[in-house]
């Protein structure tokens, strides 16, 4: 029996919604979000959307794809461009992204939102959480705060994905990320 509660799930990446997709699922009626104007090349872009695109039809949960604004995103983090990874300018973009992903959700009729950028080791669940409240609250949504890199979630994404057969990307996804060498396997 598929559950009625809806949730929409902004995802960044194959790898990290797996671990997602698969915890939330017999609690929630899924659906993905793929809203990551940070991703640079793109042709970066374009594989990541790609395969989470397949990733999502293999699991039978719908896929919605957000506008590839780059020049939005650049602007949105202009002067945070030296910033280090995980400084600032990630703050700002995590911002960008789940103030995005709440306005779909509520323009959907979708009740709650959340996000797999917790799945990452390198990314400060605390900060994404309070951000995703702040959207939340702003758009007229509830926001599930979680830390999917708990419970071995980063290990059990790592298996998933190579059980799918899933791209794993070595980079964060920005061009800042990238310039940095910034090698996380993580989005």
């Amino acid at each position: 029996m598929q559950p009625e509660k809806r949730l929409l799930l902004h995802v960044c990446c194959a790898p990290d919604a797996t671990v997602v997709v698969e915890r939330m699922s017999a609690e929630y009626a899924l659906a993905v979000y793929f809203y990551d104007p940070n991703i640079h090349p793109e042709s970066e872009y374009i594989l990541r959307r790609d395969e989470m695109a397949r990733l999502s039809e293999r699991l039978g949960v719908p896929f919605y794809e957000g506008e590839y604004d780059v020049d939005r995103w650049l602007e949105v983090v202009r002067g945070l461009e030296q910033e280090p990874e995980g400084g600032a300018r990630c703050a700002v973009c995590f911002r960008m992204r789940l103030e995005r992903t709440a306005r779909f959700a509520a323009e959907q009729g979708c009740p709650v939102f959340t996000t797999v950028l917790t799945v990452s080791p390198h990314k400060d669940a605390d900060l994404i959480n309070r951000l995703g409240q702040e959207a939340a609250t702003a758009h007229g949504v509830e926001y599930l705060a979680g830390n999917f890199k708990k419970k071995d979630g980063f290990k059990r994404s790592l298996e998933l994905s190579r059980e799918y057969g899933l791209y794993r990307q070595n980079y964060c996804g920005c061009t800042f990320s990238m310039r940095e060498g910034s090698v996380e396997n993580q989005s």
